[in-house]
């Protein structure tokens, strides 16, 4: 499975919640954070733009840990 060439930022933003995470601060980016079961945090920033490229999500997913194929799946189940 691919990346949505352009995602809407809501539609990723939702996807990421579903994955645990929580923002914490919205400016020219958007800061959010994981709570893991071992007790350490995951920290995540993503551009505050209206379409999020493909490439950029793949940058969140290696920043954050997420394997492509969950995030596919939440992605796509968040229609």
């Amino acid at each position: 499975m691919r990346f949505p060439r352009d995602a809407s930022k809501p539609k990723v933003i939702k996807t990421l919640e579903a994955l645990g995470f929580k923002t914490v601060r919205v400016g020219d980016h958007i800061s959010m954070i994981r709570e893991n079961p071992d007790g350490s945090k995951t920290p995540l920033t993503i551009p505050n733009h209206e379409r999020i490229k493909g490439s950029t999500l793949r940058s969140i997913c290696r920043q954050s840990k997420i394997p492509r194929e969950e995030f596919l799946r939440v992605y796509k189940s968040k229609l």
